[in-house]
């Protein structure tokens, strides 16, 4: 048996509605397998600026420290400082963004399995930004090849773990930015050199966007940089039936955190009609790393009852209004807690 103390945040706009749905599917888990959990619910974002008077009080960092991984719903206009705070404080260096074809969503192609492995802490999200005057703005975009060579590292293993197409393809815009993106590719390559198992190929960023409109399937991996990847992957998202079916990875060396792709959403807040499977499958990729991490497999296990459970919905066509269904969130998180067991 396992115990997991699991952070949760409950986030702004529609993340209370979406981590009510992950708590009732974490308690479901706990009360029917041998992983257990924790759950300790924390303040950040606008309702914490509104009670601490800081978007990331010095409680909640303190209680994500002394947990085994964070689960995090959307946060409001402080997003910036939380997830980007955690990122730097944690070093979740690597962005993974899964994006695939379910039954009964309306795609370009039904064979996408895809996943955006992006760097997370460099670039242009450094906010490294200052007035030359007050009409001009120079912001400065940081690239170094120890982020480079991890991130890649990253990816070339989490494509021999997916074993699917064993291809790696590395997306930047070095043709143009040429010492950046130059340096990026250079040490991408050097990584893919270790792995000749692995189909390694590279792209322009802007030629990697239409590809994944014309032809999603043919992607495994896709590794790239922190501004290119955000971008990518909400697109490629978007090819699976939005932002609602898209989970997220901020992923270091000794600690996680997981989080839906989306925002909060304020015009639907407490309305009961947000989906819920982007944090979900945000959950089913929690219960993989703490798997992975503690040789634990029967977490493994449960992370993919999540998934099946809502694949089982999907070909019932049982889904929520985003989707093209009827069912409220908590409509939709009750049957995915019957599905389960």
């Amino acid at each position: 048996m396992s115990r997991y103390n699991i952070t949760l945040i409950t986030g702004d706009g529609i993340g209370p509605d979406l981590t009510c749905s992950a708590k009732t599917i974490l308690e479901t888990i706990n009360d029917n397998s041998n992983t257990k959990f924790t759950i300790d619910e924390v303040f950040a974002g606008d309702n914490a600026v509104r009670k601490f008077g800081k978007a990331l009080p010095d409680s909640t960092v303190d209680k994500i420290r002394k947990s085994d991984a964070c689960l995090k719903g959307p946060v409001g206009e402080s997003a910036a400082d939380v997830i980007i705070v955690l990122r730097r404080l944690f070093d979740l260096y690597a962005n993974v963004r899964p994006a695939k074809s379910f039954p009964n969503i309306t795609t370009s192609s039904n064979n996408i399995d895809l996943v955006t492995v992006r760097e997370n802490t460099e670039d242009l999200y450094l906010g490294w930004e200052f007035y030359a005057d007050e009409n001009t703005v120079i912001s400065l975009r940081l690239t170094s090849e120890r982020a480079s060579r991890r991130i890649a590292e990253y990816a070339f293993q989490m494509s021999i773990l997916r074993n699917h197409k064993r291809k790696v393809v590395a997306v930047h815009k070095a043709n143009v930015m040429r010492k950046g993106d130059g340096l990026f590719a250079r040490t991408c390559k050097s990584v893919a050199e270790k792995y000749p198992s692995i189909e390694y190929s590279e792209l322009y960023v802007d030629a990697c966007a239409m590809k994944l409109i014309r032809n999603p399937e043919e992607f495994d991996v896709i590794l790239t940089t922190n501004l290119f990847g955000d971008i990518l992957s909400d697109e490629a998202a978007q090819l699976v039936g939005g932002l609602g079916m898209g989970p997220a990875a901020n992923i270091g060396d000794d600690f996680a955190l997981f989080k839906p792709v989306h925002g909060a959403a304020f015009d639907i807040a407490g309305r009961n009609i947000a989906n819920p499977s982007s944090i979900l499958l945000s959950t089913k990729m929690m219960l993989e790393w703490l798997a992975y991490k503690n040789n634990d497999k029967d977490a493994l296990k449960q992370g993919k009852r999540i998934e099946d459970s809502i694949v089982g919905l999907l070909k019932e066509n049982k889904k929520t209004k985003d989707i093209g269904g009827e069912l409220s969130t908590q409509e939709f998180t009750n049957l995915v807690k019957y599905y389960l067991y």
